[in-house]
């Protein structure tokens, strides 16, 4: 039988894997210098947890969930997204007990949507994320969306722009609902069958339809950004003065709702302008999601976060140009010419890797000039071979590849050789 890769799913070989660990890296230690602590939750969650959070409106919820029945006969979901077992895991393990608020927190991991596959869209695809829980302090809505940004930075896109708006509180919805139901009810019968279903349950989901996105209605819609109050946009005002401090430059875009119902106050995307992307543009969305935390069964603890899809951050890279330093060079390949030889090389190969170098050698029984090649492919920087007037001497040529040369080291002087022109 032929077997292939899931449709929807892929492999990441060795010589792409090597970007996605570049990429881990760099997030890694900016949520260190950030001071966001790493989370790891299950993959699969009871399926009400996402319903209640997400919204039973949204199309992760109507289309786009895993779900199935353990054995038990219980309903459970891989997960789509990660903020609500994030909070999930907060009110779960009562950190919002702890004193230092607002605990911050970070994740990376696979995602499983069923949505049609195209560039930048997977069905099993990997977010990068983070959740600032417990402050609703402006500020932190700015660190936030720096965090984001600096890892684009950092990773080398110059080609981004930041989108933000303001959903506003409980109050403001409720008022821009009605806007929004007598502004698009009259004409409801011309949008499709999710729009009708919406226009009731949750019109602002509208706004974010992809089949309707071109009818004129669309961009007469009421904004909400017209309907904040007073307390809402104070609150949007502090978060852009805190981003002109940081620096960062940004779009206000009123019709940018995001995807999901729990947002509400900041919302943002960042989105890349390099114009070989593709149809799809946004690399992270996030906001702020006060009242999830007491929803999922806590007290009272604002929160805000993104997601970041790390396939569409190397989609960005590639559609700029631009090159991940990974580091994956090969420092020693030790020739043996005969089975004495291989003996040795493998006892020396041992000692190389306990000192960090890495170390390659044949395993299968090739000639010299074969094992010689091989070398020469992989990039190795030294090359020692191995034979019987070796193994007499207790010593062997160090060949360096880049330059040509080569010196005469004892065996036991090898290791002490290697790792001080490593250094160098």
């Amino acid at each position: 039988m032929n077997y292939k890769v899931p449709r929807g799913t892929q492999d990441i070989l060795p010589g792409q894997s090597e970007k996605w660990q570049k990429v881990e890296e760099i997030i890694r230690q900016l949520c260190q210098v950030y001071r966001y602590q790493e989370i790891r939750t299950p993959i699969f969650e009871q399926t009400e947890l996402f319903q209640r959070s997400v919204g039973d409106t949204t199309d992760i919820v109507q289309k786009e969930m895993y779900t199935f029945k353990d054995r038990g006969d219980r309903s459970l979901t891989l997960r789509p997204e990660g903020t609500a077992a994030v909070v999930r895991s907060y009110v779960e393990h009562k950190m919002f007990g702890q004193p230092d608020q607002p605990v911050k927190l970070s994740y990376i991991g696979p995602m499983f949507r069923y949505e049609r596959q195209q560039a930048g869209r997977y069905r099993q695809f990997v977010q990068f994320g983070v959740e600032a829980i417990g402050s609703k302090d402006p500020a932190i809505d700015a660190e936030v969306i720096a965090l984001a940004m600096d890892v684009y930075e950092t990773a080398g896109l110059k080609n981004l722009k930041l989108v933000i708006n303001s959903l506003g509180d409980a109050d403001v919805r409720a008022a821009h609902r009605d806007a929004l139901i007598k502004h698009f009810e009259p004409h409801i019968d011309d949008f499709c069958s999710d729009c009708q279903n919406r226009l009731e349950k949750n019109p602002l989901r509208i706004l974010d339809c992809k089949v309707d996105r071109e009818n004129p209605l669309m961009a007469t819609a009421p904004a909400l950004t017209d309907y904040l109050n007073e307390e809402s946009a104070a609150y949007f005002e502090a978060v852009k003065k805190y981003l002109d401090v940081l620096g960062i430059t940004y779009v206000v875009d009123p019709n940018l709702v995001r995807g999901l119902d729990y947002y509400n106050h900041t919302t943002f995307e960042i989105m890349s302008t390099a114009t070989d992307l593709g149809a799809i543009t946004t690399l992270c969305g996030g906001g702020r999601y006060n009242g999830l935390v007491e929803q999922i069964g806590g007290p009272e603890s604002p929160g805000i976060g993104f997601a970041m899809s790390i396939e569409r951050l190397l989609l960005a890279l590639e559609a700029e140009g631009r090159s991940l330093d990974t580091d994956n060079a090969l420092d020693m390949y030790i020739v043996a010419m005969d089975d004495q030889a291989k003996l040795k090389a493998v006892e020396l190969a041992s000692s190389f890797r306990a000192k960090g170098i890495s170390t390659e050698l044949d395993y299968a029984s090739r000639k010299v000039k074969a094992q010689m090649k091989s070398a020469d492919r992989l990039g190795a920087k030294w090359v020692i071979v191995l034979g019987e007037s070796e193994l007499e001497e207790q010593a062997a040529n160090v060949k360096n590849m880049e330059l040509g040369s080569q010196e005469k080291v004892p065996f036991h002087d090898l290791v002490n050789y290697l790792t001080k022109h490593k250094v160098q």
